[in-house]
């Protein structure tokens, strides 16, 4: 059984940057894409970003494209989400997740796509 673990959250001021880290044990992470989603107060979960089994393939949202970038290592079963230019918009709890399958399809942005879950991660952007 794959397990997630996210880690990285913190405060951070306006237009500051953070590294998100998805580190996955239980199972070997290069069988699945991983996808990062974030949840504000009152708010629906969204899917912000999806990077394939390999690497070889990322998708972003249109409210994170330009600003955050989504890696693996997959020898170190960890999967990354570099933040830059965060504003107070992008405060959330934010959680990678797994499908069962090794692509990012159109599927990707939706939560019910995604069988594996992490704890979340809280992210503060605030002076």
């Amino acid at each position: 059984q794959l397990q997630l673990v996210e880690s990285g959250g913190g405060l951070v001021q306006p237009g500051g940057s953070l590294r998100l880290s998805c580190a996955a044990s239980g199972s070997a992470l290069h069988y699945y894409a991983i996808g990062w989603f974030r949840q504000a107060p009152g708010k629906e979960r969204e899917g912000i970003s999806c990077i394939s089994n390999n690497g070889g393939s990322t998708n972003y949202a249109d409210s994170v494209k330009g600003r955050f970038t989504i890696s693996r290592d997959n020898a170190k079963n960890t999967v990354y989400l570099q933040m830059n230019s965060l504003g107070p918009e992008d405060t959330a709890v934010y959680y990678c997740a797994a499908p069962r399958y090794a692509v990012c399809d159109s599927r990707w942005p939706s939560a019910y796509a995604y069988a594996f879950w992490g704890q979340g991660t809280q992210v503060t952007v605030s002076s």
